[in-house]
């Protein structure tokens, strides 16, 4: 039943029950990672902030520097206000939100609406109406809110891969549209279809896929969101503990 499942080359679907859950993983497996604990450490180091669940630091060109490693640790209104005037004597912000599997939308629009400072529309979502295959109901617009809080106005480049999942895919959909950012790295892995979770009769549990979402200009996004420039990790630079990614968004952010 979960290679019937597998059909669906949907990494929200999964049937579950006690002794083992199907999933759908080759939306990531089949791609170079781009990302490295051990060499984000050499940028990181030991002397880093932490403030819900962002791991933060001015580099030593003064670019700052954030990685956001899951949307389920949830962000205080505070502590971003906290980062983002900490940041603020940079030359500009790299947010690193590479392997992170998603989480709340949530903490999608709190961090994202730091960086519009106007209502912006940012794509669309239908839901099914029927029971036929095609039965989906017009598209509805979205929009991101500009915060009445702490705004950042510096350059900023986000820093993606396949491993940007579900609530991540969302965020770098919407961070693309913000006048001050540039996405870095390889294509997000997609998953933007608002899994739902019910109970089958014999007690397993099935999530799947509900509402497809599209960006502003309506192009499906289920299946990732190109980056603005296409950077892979070279092998030659992870042996000297560089991150090529990571560099080559310093160097666009010196310019």
């Amino acid at each position: 039943m979960g290679e019937m499942l597998a059909e669906l080359k949907d990494g929200h679907v999964n049937l579950a029950a006690a002794h083992d859950m199907s999933r759908y993983w080759e939306w990531q497996e089949d791609y170079p990672v781009n990302f490295d604990v051990s060499v984000q450490k050499h940028y990181l180091g030991n002397d880093y902030s932490i403030a819900s669940g962002m791991r933060y630091k001015i580099l030593e060109d003064n670019i700052g520097y954030l990685y956001y490693g899951s949307f389920s640790n949830d962000v205080g209104l505070g502590n971003l206000d906290q980062v983002l005037n900490r940041m603020a004597i940079c030359h500009g912000l790299i947010i690193d939100v590479r392997s992170n599997g998603g989480g709340s939308l949530t903490n999608v629009e709190k961090i994202a609406s730091r960086f519009f400072n106007e209502r912006q529309l940012i794509g669309y979502i239908s839901h099914k109406v029927g029971p036929g295959h095609n039965d989906f109901s017009p598209l509805y617009p979205k929009y991101i809110e500009s915060s009445n809080r702490v705004r950042y106005q510096k350059p900023v480049v986000v820093l993606t891969n396949r491993g940007c999942y579900s609530a991540t895919n969302e965020f770098v959909s919407i961070m693309k549209y913000a006048s001050n950012v540039t996405v870095i790295g390889d294509k997000t892995g997609g998953g933007s279809g608002l899994p739902f979770s019910s109970e089958l009769p014999n007690g397993w549990s099935v999530r799947f896929s509900t509402s497809p979402i599209f960006n502003a200009e309506k192009e499906h996004i289920e299946f990732g969101v190109e980056p603005d420039i296409y950077v892979d990790m070279l092998d030659e630079d992870k042996e000297k503990k560089r991150d090529t990614i990571i560099e080559k968004a310093r160097e666009l952010l010196k310019k």
